[in-house]
C-alpha cells in the first residue's frame, strides 16, 4: 500500500500564484484540515485541474506528500457554487467566509465540525436573500465550535468578538459588512 498519496474532500479558501506555472492552494480539506498544496502546471494553458481549482469550489482531489508542502495531483469539482457567482454580494459573502477561516484555524487542525459548516453556509448562500443574518449565524457558530464562544448563549456583536480572536483585520471585512447590509 502506498502512504505517499491520499484522496479527500476539500474546499479551497484561497490560492496565490508560485513559480513561473504553480499555484500553492490553501484548501480545508474534510481529513486533514487546513493545508497547503501545490498545483504543479496549473497556470498553463493546457493544465486540465485549472477550472477546478477556484476559491470556494468543493473538490474531490488526490495528493502526494511532498518535501515541504504535499503536491495536488488530481481535482475534480463536486460542487462550484454557480449560483454565488452570479451576484457581486453572495460573491463578497463567500471570500469572508473562506478568509474568516484562513485566519481563525490552523494548519493541520482538522475539525470536521468546521468542514461542515463551510459547506453548509455556502449552499445555504445560493438561496439567501438574509445576507447579513447567515454572516452573523456563521460567525457566531464558527466562535461556538471553536471554543470561543458557549452554545446557545446570544453574542450581541459577533464581529467584535471576531475580530478579538483572530487579532488581526479582515481584509474582505468592510466589503462583507457593507453588501451583506
Amino acid at each position: 500500500m502506498n502512504f505517499r498519496s491520499y484522496t479527500s474532500e476539500g474546499i479551497i479558501l484561497a490560492k496565490k500564484a508560485y513559480g513561473e506555472a504553480d499555484k500553492i492552494l490553501v484548501v480545508y480539506s474534510k481529513s486533514r484540515g487546513k493545508q497547503s498544496l501545490i498545483a504543479k502546471g496549473i497556470r498553463k494553458p493546457k493544465s486540465r485541474k485549472r477550472g477546478h481549482i477556484e476559491v470556494f469550489n468543493k473538490i474531490i482531489f488526490q495528493a502526494t506528500k511532498g518535501h515541504g508542502l504535499d503536491v495536488m495531483t488530481e481535482a475534480e469539482v463536486i460542487d462550484d457554487f454557480k449560483e454565488i457567482k452570479k451576484s457581486l454580494k453572495k460573491i463578497s459573502l463567500a471570500y469572508y467566509f473562506m478568509e474568516v477561516i484562513g485566519k481563525i484555524t490552523h494548519e493541520g487542525e482538522n475539525n470536521n465540525q468546521i468542514f461542515s459548516l463551510i459547506d453548509n453556509y455556502l449552499k445555504a448562500l445560493k438561496t439567501s436573500r438574509e445576507l447579513k443574518k447567515l454572516r452573523l449565524s456563521f460567525v457566531t457558530e464558527l466562535l461556538e465550535i471553536l471554543g470561543y464562544w458557549p452554545r446557545g448563549r446570544k453574542l450581541d456583536n459577533p464581529d467584535e468578538k471576531l475580530e478579538e480572536v483572530i487579532e488581526r483585520d479582515l481584509v474582505s471585512s468592510r466589503v462583507g459588512k457593507i453588501l451583506s447590509t
